[in-house]
């Protein structure tokens, strides 16, 4: 009941951003939300303003009471949805008040900063943003090409993340991350933020900083500052911080950056002025005594500190990315049970964090490599380390053990019983665990085998190893969950197979998993259309059906916007897992994704929806 409400409210949505993207949303920039801050409470706030009494030279800025709302700043920022599980994930954080007349960016008054000081030939233009390129594996310049940037934006405001298929957040990561020719209507640097807002949310740390680092620091506006710091705090890194400390307090009036200001006159040796900073905030109540705290052990740690800061997490009501990113950053760590409430996007900012040693990270790696965050490359390279760290626990040692073996092992039986190990002896195996051994399984002979043949396809197929399952073919019990993965993630299939194939998956039982596999067949081409519709009747599969998500996927798909494609298909998977999609959503989704030239996407998709089902 939970899944159904969240994707009725998602797609209660949907119409507005349709007609945006129909005819143009020419006001969507003076009217988008304000988000819920991931700062503590009055850092996503800007400081007191001064009072209209003269003021002495040399006395304090006038304290701001406890519960005093300050004069909200003027700054257009990225909305959450209200199925956002960001706002779940860290309660208690205030919202900034909108206010009648936002400005889409700004430019740093020279006056209050240093001269922008990089050579012409050295500065990035905002036509073109972005960290990687189709060499790193992301999609090409051209992912939004035509699209209305606004349309766009709007979209991923709304889409809520984490998502439940894997391949599909792997294929989003991809577009957000790609250097990209900014689409018409937005500003670069705003639709940065917004990409790396989205990434934030899906648990992708790492690459949102990636993406927010790929502006140069003079090019900021108002929104990409709020988002660049929730990407840098959420990635460990607060010395990131300092080339935007001035801009961002002096901008947009954030406590959050005046504290920054403090941190990063420390760290480049000024402890004197360091301190005297985050003292004046401390009188002016802008921040939580704990928070300050974390920031002062911070600036302790640096080569001019003088003092340390000893400090324990029941100073703390609750986590929020300030005292994420500053407790990772400083080895404090964060204690289990502020995880414990906390949403899986948080997991995955944990698994990526180089500041956090790999013992502490060994909880929630299974879990981000299942969200897309880790691939199995970065799997198997962690539990192998882990393996030789002497702080490591029994339990993680013994799964480098068997990793080693099943890679290693002489005899090939011992290889699979130490796959078998690692899936452990629920016959529900973590998806996580199937990553783990998907390149051991491929390195392990074809033989008959009832009992492992579905997680044996479904290991390979969850690194895109979709050859090494297609040797299996002849091997699996036809109308298995291992025959349906291997029909649709078959990269060689030519032509179109009758429907007795279709007939012949039972789904183990399962009536969706049978519906899902009829929707991935029809959706790859590999049903003709006669076909195609006997099966939607038979199975009531509707994927005639039309409405406002299914009209903008067709139109995107007409006008070849891949990037858009791609957050229509992530939109049509608003659910918590997998048999929360509906069939006729997975059937567009495959169907799109084919027609705009990501084949491979559809074909990964639509096997992991009988993987995971």
């Amino acid at each position: 009941m939970a899944t159904c409400n969240k994707r009725k409210a998602v797609f209660r949505h949907l119409p507005r951003a349709v007609a945006f993207l129909m005819v143009g949303a020419a006001a969507l920039a003076a009217a988008q939300d304000r988000p819920e801050s991931l700062l503590p409470p009055g850092f996503g706030q800007p400081s007191a303003p001064p009072s209209p009494r003269p003021t002495p030279r040399g006395t304090a800025t006038p304290r701001v009471a406890p519960g005093t709302a300050p004069t909200p700043v003027a700054v257009p920022t990225p909305a959450r949805t209200p199925a956002d599980p960001v706002g779940a994930l860290i309660e208690s954080l205030s919202t900034p008040t909108p206010t009648p007349t936002p400005s889409p960016s700004a430019t740093i008054d020279p006056r209050t900063l240093a001269e922008y000081e990089l050579p012409a030939s050295a500065r990035r233009s905002l036509a073109l943003v972005g960290p990687a390129g189709p060499r790193e594996g992301a999609l090409d310049q051209r992912v939004f090409a035509g699209a209305d940037g606004r349309v766009a934006e709007a979209l991923m405001r709304r889409l809520s993340a984490p998502l439940p298929s894997r391949w599909t957040s792997i294929l989003l990561r991809r577009t957000l991350a790609a250097q990209m020719i900014t689409p018409r209507g937005v500003n670069g640097a705003d639709f940065a933020a917004e990409r790396a807002w989205l990434l934030l949310r899906m648990g992708e740390a790492q690459v949102a900083r990636a993406v927010v680092q790929s502006v140069d620091a003079g090019n900021y506006t108002p929104k990409l500052y709020q988002v660049g710091m929730n990407a840098l705090l959420a990635s460990s890194d607060p010395a990131g911080l300092c080339p935007l400390a001035d801009g961002g307090a002096a901008v947009t009036g954030l406590g959050g950056y005046r504290v920054a200001q403090g941190m990063c006159a420390a760290l480049s040796g000024e402890a004197a002025r360091g301190s005297a900073i985050v003292r004046q905030v401390r009188r002016q109540r802008i921040a939580d005594d704990f928070d300050l705290k974390l920031a002062e052990k911070l600036m302790g740690s640096s080569a001019g500190g003088r003092r340390a800061v000893s400090l324990d997490w029941t100073g703390a009501d609750r986590l929020t990315v300030w005292r994420f990113g500053l407790a990772t950053a400083t080895g404090l760590g964060v204690p289990p049970e502020y995880l414990s409430y906390a949403g899986p996007q948080v997991r995955g900012w944990l698994a990526t964090s180089p500041a956090i040693a790999a013992n502490d990270r060994a909880s929630v790696i299974d879990q981000a490599a299942s969200m897309g965050v880790l691939s199995n490359a970065a799997l198997v390279d962690f539990y192998s380390a882990l393996a030789d760290d002497d702080q490591a626990s029994r339990a993680s040692g013994a799964i480098g053990n068997d990793l080693r073996n099943a890679y290693a092992a002489n005899d090939e039986g011992q290889r699979l019983s130490a796959i078998r190990s690692l899936w452990g002896d629920d016959d529900r195996t973590p998806y996580g665990r199937l990553i783990l051994t998907a390149r051991a399984v491929a390195r392990l002979p074809v033989v008959a085998s009832d009992s492992d043949s579905d997680r044996l396809v479904a290991s390979m197929l969850s690194a895109g190893l979709d050859r090494s399952a297609g040797r299996w073919r002849g091997a699996v019990k036809q109308g298995s969950d291992a025959w349906a993965m291997i029909e649709l993630s078959d990269p060689d299939r030519q032509g179109q197979v009758g429907y007795d194939q279709v007939t012949a998956y039972g789904g183990n039982g399962d009536a969706l998993k049978q519906r899902l596999f009829f929707a991935g067949m029809a959706g790859l081409g590999r049903l003709s259309q006669g076909d195609t519709e006997r099966g939607a009747e038979a199975l009531d599969v509707r994927i005639g059906q039309r409405n406002a998500w299914t009209q903008a996927l067709d139109q995107a798909v007409a006008d070849e916007q891949t990037g858009m494609v791609v957050l229509l298909c992530a939109i049509g998977m608003q659910t918590n897992d997998w048999r929360g999609v509906p069939p006729q959503a997975l059937y567009r989704i495959v169907q799109a994704l084919r027609s705009v030239g990501l084949d491979t996407d559809a074909r990964m998709i639509a096997a992991e929806a009988i993987a995971r089902a």
